[in-house]
């Protein structure tokens, strides 16, 4: 049989790139078979080299909210792109942008950009500690910050393990400092604050845990969270890199009525395009140079480009408050349907959503954190994936990513992605 254009790609790619992917989200280890080359997106489409078209619920992992190639986004770049690709300079439009977030989200009195979300986790963190003069942070398992070295930990069984790295190239001495709790148990992190009551400069936390499938905070966990960060004069870090602006416009401090003390944020705010902040208190970020002594610099932050992108997007969802209302009530309709069918065909699962992000867990246990979501059936997701793409339904190559619903998939759209699932 001959081989498709992607297999022949794909081979190609082994030869010159690790895996043959640029992410390890994009392997298709986990599920069985060949990462499909895509060579074009438009709405809530994808195509790949040998012309087959996805209906698409990965959507670049969130930041294509209102679908892919956006007309208005698309002549915003267009036009950026014909005054220069790069300046290394100051620009109105990075003005603009942080004006933008500032003016939008609660406790955001100033913004700094960077080119990821991993640099703005890590920028972040490091403002927390210049901040505080203290060098511990808690993170929760199954939570991703990006791929810096002090959060790339595994916690082990303890919520008092500290410090084992969890890649191969990272120093013990690196992670000496981040402390592992359990996500929704805020006991975990009390107990941590109690061991160390002055040493812990931040807690980081996914507001609603999207990397681990999705795991919605359960009542009372990020209020809790605030209350510790209060008392022990630590600084609360929402990392937004998901949640922001796909909630809602302010992000999962308005959607939860949570107030944290930096915020960070990842490609939606460049509308898919390589970009990243963090932001917050005034008191906190007035620590980071030039003004202040913690440093942290990017030739490409704020590139006119990613902003240009960035600002379309975003003014378009704040000028259109309905876009949340109408995704987020679609979404709701959608996965409570998952829920149904999966309940109606037997199948052992648990459907996880808040607003627009969902996961179907293949699993009778209720998934609430880590742990619970890893007695996840993986070869059972790999079954269920390979259905949908066979019918032409891209979703996350990997039982523990989020799925992604924008505003460009329709009702009728949607309506065809049940029956498919019905079918399996």
């Amino acid at each position: 049989m001959s081989k498709t254009k992607s297999e022949q790609i794909f081979e190609r790619a082994c030869r010159v790139i690790p895996g043959g992917v640029n992410s390890p989200v994009r392997a298709f280890g986990s599920i069985g078979g060949t990462p499909r080359m895509i060579c074009r997106a438009d709405g809530a489409y994808m195509t790949d080299e040998d012309g087959n078209e996805y209906l698409d619920f990965v959507g670049s992992w969130g930041p294509m909210i209102l679908g892919h190639n956006h007309p208005e986004v698309r002549e915003a770049v267009v036009k950026a792109c014909e005054n220069g690709l790069s300046y290394g300079a100051a620009t109105l439009r990075e003005v603009e942008m942080a004006e933008l977030i500032c003016g939008a989200v609660p406790n955001v009195d100033m913004v700094r950009m960077v080119n990821s979300g991993t640099e703005a986790v890590m920028s972040a963190i490091r403002a927390a500690r210049g901040y505080t003069g203290r060098d511990k942070i808690i993170k929760f398992m199954g939570c991703y910050h990006g791929h810096s070295d002090a959060l790339l930990v595994q916690a082990g069984s303890g919520v008092m393990t500290a410090g084992i790295p969890d890649s191969a190239g990272v120093p013990q001495g690196c992670t000496k400092d981040t402390l592992s709790a359990v996500y929704n148990d805020v006991s975990s992190a009390e107990r941590l604050f109690e061991a160390f009551p002055e040493e812990i400069a931040a807690v980081i936390v996914e507001p609603v845990g999207a990397n681990m499938g999705v795991v919605p905070p359960q009542p009372g966990f990020l209020e809790s969270l605030r209350s510790l960060c209060t008392k022990y004069g630590a600084v609360l870090i929402f990392d937004e890199v998901i949640t922001g602006f796909r909630l809602g416009f302010t992000g999962a401090q308005g959607y939860f009525h949570v107030d944290a003390d930096l915020v960070t944020y990842g490609k939606i705010i460049g509308a898919g395009m390589p970009v990243g902040a963090y932001g917050g208190k005034r008191e906190i970020m007035e620590r980071v140079a030039p003004v202040g002594p913690v440093y942290q610099a990017g030739t490409l932050s704020g590139n006119p480009v990613a902003m240009a992108a960035g600002l379309t997007q975003l003014t378009i969802l704040r000028d259109h408050p309905e876009i949340y209302e109408e995704l987020n009530k679609k979404s709701e309709w959608f996965y409570a349907e998952v829920r149904r069918i999966m309940e109606e065909k037997g199948e052992e699962a648990c459907v996880n959503s808040c607003a627009s992000l969902g996961c179907a867990f293949f699993t009778k246990t209720p998934v609430v954190n880590y742990e619970t979501a890893k007695t996840s059936d993986t070869s059972r997701y790999a079954a269920y994936f390979r259905h949908m793409l066979s019918h032409g339904i891209y979703i996350a190559p990997s039982q523990f990513e989020a799925m992604f619903l924008s505003a460009a998939h329709t009702q009728e759209e949607l309506e065809r992605v049940l029956e498919i699932m019905r079918a399996f």
